[in-house]
């Protein structure tokens, strides 16, 4: 544990597009410091450290170990994360770790128990519950303004695909982009029971060439009776289309897309017409990826966990598993994601 007048010492792991993101939070936190980077193609970890300072090495292991470290942020890809997550936890160091735990259930189960014993953070990089739109839309929920929850809608739309390289090795859309919005979806409604889902292949041969769906709409059922729809899909002209909208007897609660500005213009050929959307998720979601580092910091030292934790990650990774089956089988599938 450290005090809060000392700067928490960070190792990051992974050097590439997320954890430079995770390098620009820790450089602007007042309360961490980016000791060490470590990547297995050593350039890219000296580029961080050249940007925002620390040292580089190979070795994710060495890092993690440090007596000059005291919480590890993980970006390296989904194949390494148990590995490292373990790690973590064999050296006593806090660990926040971005999604998903793994692509495969059997290897999260085969670390949850230690990291339910953990007397050291796990947090999972589910950073949509730290943007602040979405988070007073979710107190204002909390606190009843809409009544009980009955219907959620979650809109997400990436601006274009990612690369073949990366599609091929993400683990299709629902463990890749839609376990985002099913983590969104238990911060309102944790106990899902059921999922129906339709996977759809409306434009990219490409993503069809390897299994997978270019778009997707999910129905996920509480216990409660509440309904949860979610709308993906890998492209949208207007750019990065993201939006939220929470019902109940008592009225709405919504959140469109951000812009740049909110300078709308009307003239002979358009009304009211807008900016344009935000176009990449590090612009949207940039005050999110540092909230989520505040939060994690907090957690470091000593103070209540608010990050989503292993469980939440395990969580969101059984609903886009169930929703895979649902979505080849044309069937609806029952879960327990307690169990």
């Amino acid at each position: 544990m450290t005090s809060p007048a000392t700067p928490v010492r960070i190792a990051l792991v992974g050097s590439g597009r997320i954890g430079q993101v995770h390098a620009l939070s820790i450089h602007r936190a007042e309360g961490a410091v980016l000791q060490v980077v470590a990547d297995p193609f050593i350039s890219g970890a000296a580029s961080v450290v050249e940007r925002f300072g620390g040292r580089a090495t190979t070795d994710a292991l060495e890092a993690i170990t440090a007596d000059d470290v005291d919480a590890v942020v993980v970006a390296s890809p989904t194949s390494t994360h148990v590995d490292l997550i373990a790690a973590c936890l064999d050296a006593g160091k806090p660990v926040l770790c971005e999604k998903p735990i793994d692509l495969d259930t059997a290897r999260v189960d085969g670390l949850r128990a230690r990291a339910a014993a953990a007397g050291t953070p796990v947090a999972l990089g589910f950073n949509r519950r730290f943007d602040p739109h979405f988070a007073e839309l979710h107190r204002r929920v909390t606190a009843g303004e809409v009544g009980p929850l009955e219907q959620l809608t979650i809109i997400s739309r990436d601006p274009a695909p990612a690369p073949e390289d990366y599609i091929k090795v993400s683990g299709g859309i629902f463990r890749d982009m839609t376990i985002h919005d099913f983590d969104t979806a238990r911060w309102f409604v944790p106990d899902v029971v059921a999922v129906t889902a339709v996977g759809l292949r409306q434009f990219s041969d490409v993503i069809a060439k390897h299994d997978d769906f270019d778009g997707a709409v999910v129905t996920l059922v509480g216990a409660g009776g509440q309904s949860v729809t979610i709308t993906n899909s890998r492209h949208c002209a207007a750019g990065y289309d993201q939006r939220l909208e929470a019902t109940g007897p008592l009225g709405t609660l919504s959140v469109g897309n951000v812009t740049d500005t909110l300078v709308r213009s009307s003239n002979g050929t358009s009304g009211d017409a807008g900016a344009a959307f935000q176009t990449f998720f590090l612009e949207r979601y940039s005050q999110a990826y540092s909230a989520e580092l505040e939060a994690f910091l907090v957690a470091v030292r000593g103070g209540e966990m608010t990050n989503p934790g292993y469980e939440d990650g395990r969580a969101a990774l059984l609903l886009a598993d169930a929703a895979g089956v649902s979505a080849r089988e044309g069937r609806t599938v029952r879960v327990d994601l307690t169990a």
